[in-house]
Formats: C-alpha cells, structure tokens, sequence
C-alpha cells in the first residue's frame, strides 16, 4: 500500500471547511439581492456567527459580507470592463519565461497532434483524489506534466474519474497518491506558488483547443474576460461560440484558468464543475488578490 503525507495548503483545515463553505455560496448565489446578514447566513447553515465568520474568512482571505460583494453582477462587469485591455497586454508583453502573467507561475507545453489523435493511446497518465479548497481534486499527471484536474463533490469521485478518463480511453491509468500528491501541493498551497519552482503542465488537445487554453493562461488573477474576446486575440473573431465549447472543455480546470471566462453580460454562464464551484473560485481568487494587493 502507498503511504503520502497529508497534503497541508496551510488554507483550510479539512475537507469538511469546503462542505461548509458550499452551502453558504449556495444560500448566497440564490439570495445575493438581499445582501444577508452574518447572523441570518450562520443561521441558515447552523453555525455559531463567530465561528461561520472565522472558518469563512480563514477559507476565502475574506468576510461573507465581501464575498457577497465579490458576487454581484456589477463586480462582474467591473472585472469584465478592462478585459479586452487585459489580452492586450498579456499578448504584447508575451509568455516567455515560466507563467509570467500566472500567479501560479505555470510553464507549459503541447502533446503531438498525433499523440492527441490516438485518443492517448501510449500515454501513461497517474491519478489520485486530493483534497483541495474547492472539494476533492482529481490530479493526473503524466512524466511531461499536469494534464488534468477536476473536482467532485463527495460521493461523486467515480463519476468525475469516468469523465475524465474518457477524454483519452486509449491511454493507460495508473492510480499514484504519492506522485500526484506533490502536483496537487504545487497547484493549492500559495507558499508553493514560486517562479523557481514554475509549474509544468501538458496540454492534450487539437490546435484550436490548445490556442484557446494558452490564451486563458494569459487572464490575470482577479481579472476576467469574454468568449468573444478571446475568439479575437487568437485571429478567430467569429469563432466564440466554438472558443466557449473548448473553454468548457478544458480539462486542467483552476491552473488553466477557464472560470475567469464570462458572459459579455457579465453573467457566470456555465462551468464542467459546477456554477456554485466556479463561484466559490472566484471569491477565493478574490480574497488572493487582494492579499496580494495588499502585500505591493
């Protein structure tokens, strides 16, 4: 049997914090209009004010009452206000050295266009179930790299497991918590976040997809774009109901940042994992950045 040591993100204490956290963004997303109180929110999870506030707080970098800010859609349409002068800064100033415009400092490179169409026959692909910020974190790797990460709520691990191994039925799976232990301390613990240690991920995927998951990897923690937009910077400008296929698609969800994508309107449109997930990302992006901020 493998041993692995516990991963520690330094961020939450257990698995049930994100359980928790679950349901207040579900009370949230549905009741945001009203702008609930700390009290009527610990209320409707069963939880002690204080105590709701402290776990919160210590999860997202954030109070309830700013994440609920973080949710609105005038937020929204303030993060989506500068995103075509966002892309034109991430393509002007490029992506050279390791993730320059990733907080997680990511390098990257492209499987063959063959190797992709063989459906990952040859490939070696290593997983394993993490536990994460956003619920269990299925991590697989290959000997290049990350190619894949997906969350499941619990109980759902056999299903997220299918969906992914689907994407590439020919290649091989081997179970490995101790390999993928490491790459999923990489991906959620910010202390590991370092451009020393940049982390490297290997995209698996036609041409258009890959160009498509390249230019989300240019979208700026705290920032957010359009399908639209991201049709134009890759020379493809009618193309974004296409690019929305391939951003839903993407199956290195949170490094790939695919969640930064929005309606034009501003609304969260879709996310493979769930709405409540890709909000609870969002408000936890949120609470980085500004620690960050606050940290310049």
């Amino acid at each position: 049997m493998q041993s692995v040591t516990p991963v520690d993100f330094g961020l939450y204490e257990s698995h049930a914090d994100y359980r928790m956290v679950r349901q207040v963004v579900e009370y949230l997303t549905e009741n945001w209009r009203e702008q609930p109180s700390l009290d009527a929110i610990a209320a409707r999870v069963g939880m002690e004010p204080t105590r709701l506030q402290k776990l919160f707080t210590r999860w997202a970098g954030l109070s309830p009452k700013a994440f609920i800010q973080a949710q609105t859609l005038d937020h929204a349409r303030r993060l989506l206000a500068d995103s075509a002068s966002v892309l034109d800064c991430a393509y002007e100033v490029g992506l050279s050295g390791p993730g320059r415009l990733h907080d997680l400092f990511v390098t990257h490179e492209a499987i063959t266009p063959g190797a992709y169409k063989a459906r990952g026959e040859g490939l070696v692909l290593r997983y394993g179930f993490h536990p994460s910020p956003f619920g269990q974190a299925l991590v697989l790797i290959t000997e290049h790299g990350l190619a894949g990460l997906a969350f499941a709520d619990e109980g759902e691990e056999e299903k997220v497991l299918a969906d992914m191994t689907a994407r590439w039925p020919r290649a091989h799976y081997v179970r490995d918590v101790v390999e993928t232990a490491a790459y999923a301390r990489r991906i959620f613990d910010r202390r590991e976040w370092r451009p020393e240690t940049p982390l490297r991920i290997v995209m698996i995927g036609s041409d258009f997809q890959i160009r498509v998951w390249r230019a989300l990897l240019r979208i700026p923690l705290g920032q957010a774009t359009t399908y639209s937009d991201i049709a134009r910077h890759i020379e493809r400008p009618t193309a974004a109901r296409a690019v929305g296929g391939v951003v839903g698609a993407n199956p290195i969800s949170f490094v790939v940042p695919c969640h930064r994508v929005l309606g034009r309107s501003g609304a969260l449109t879709g996310y493979h994992w769930g709405l409540t997930r890709k909000r609870a990302i969002l408000g936890w992006e949120a609470g980085v950045a500004g620690a960050k901020s606050g940290r310049e």
